[in-house]
């Protein structure tokens, strides 16, 4: 029943943190002449994989390296099959992916990072691993700093040409340092209220008798996927979809480079065989239909958003069926 509870209250508390964020982010991109999709890609993406972060080099310094990469790679299935795919079955997704094709390429190449576990002959992540991960993760942020201000300049002029208002004015009203008070909050409830749903969601996983990988796939990357999935689903609502797109993709490359980057040069990772064999051949498919489905259109649609679930929720189930049994 507590347990219940936690998970409830834990919800809410994702819901006020992804809020709090999505305002203040988008805020802070007009001010700073910036665009929506690179705050997405960045503040957002990043700030909601702190979670990740958290439980990923806290299960490596404890010896749980299942947990940490399962969580990783099963974050990432989560952020593009079921976040992504559930944004657009709930409320279709412009897209412009003429802007956004880069990062889906750098997303997918992402989805092939457990695969340097083959150059190792006990398939290991080691540190010379997670540093040429980190440096890559570096490059990507400093080429994302440098084309986010030249589409902020674009979409400044082509407001002028429309006439349209530079800010929206819920926007122009927030100060920068109200903006930055909201984003700071927003991140502090949204890891607060994922760390509850770990918590709970993890013991009652526990209590069915799931594996280490299993817990990591589904309970704990769910826990630790919640800020994305509700700061994607505010920010379609509120009409940002660069920022919903954005954060999903951010929040893969930083799991990949940046998560895994310091957890390798921390504690050596090992990579199960199951997770080379099953989930990380998974998420490659997945990313790679994130070019169809964004590229067709110039929206991700119901139907394809359908698509993603469905197909995430039955490689779960096949996933724990190959564990039961």
């Amino acid at each position: 029943m507590l347990s219940a509870l936690l998970l409830i209250g834990s919800l809410l508390l994702l819901a006020v943190g992804a809020e709090a964020l999505v305002r203040g982010s988008v805020a802070i991109a007009r001010r700073l002449g910036l665009s929506s999709f690179f705050i997405g890609l960045t503040i957002v993406g990043f700030g909601t994989s702190t979670p990740e972060l958290a439980a990923t080099l806290g299960a490596a310094l404890q010896g749980r390296e299942g947990i940490g990469l399962g969580n990783v790679v099963g974050s990432n299935l989560m952020n593009i099959a079921l976040i992504l795919g559930l944004t657009a079955w709930l409320q279709p997704i412009p897209v412009r992916y003429a802007v956004i094709r880069t990062e889906v390429r750098i997303a997918i190449a992402c989805a092939f990072v457990p695969f340097l576990a083959l150059t190792s002959p006990d398939l290991r992540l080691g540190r010379l691993h997670g540093a040429l991960l980190l440096c890559l993760m570096g490059l990507f942020l400093w080429r994302g700093y440098r084309v986010g201000k030249a589409e902020a300049a674009e979409e400044r002029a082509m407001k002028a040409l429309l006439d349209a208002p530079p800010v929206p004015a819920a926007e122009r009203r927030l100060s920068m340092p109200v903006a930055l008070l909201l984003i700071a909050g927003g991140l502090a409830v949204l890891v607060y209220g994922a760390d509850l749903l770990v918590g709970s969601a993890s013991e009652i996983a526990r209590r069915l008798g799931l594996s280490d990988v299993i817990i990591g796939l589904t309970v704990v990357a769910f826990g630790t996927s919640a800020p994305e999935l509700v700061t994607s689903l505010v920010a379609a609502r509120r009409g940002q979809s660069d920022v919903a797109v954005g954060n999903v993709l951010g929040s893969n490359i930083f799991n990949a480079l940046g998560i895994l980057g310091v957890s390798c040069t921390t504690v050596p990772q090992s990579v199960s065989v199951d997770l080379l064999r099953y989930d990380t051949p998974a998420l490659v498919v997945v990313s790679l239909a994130l070019v169809p489905f964004l590229g067709k259109g110039g929206r991700m649609s119901r139907p394809e958003g359908a698509v993603l679930v469905l197909g995430y929720l039955g490689l779960i189930a096949f996933r724990i069926a190959i564990d039961a049994g």
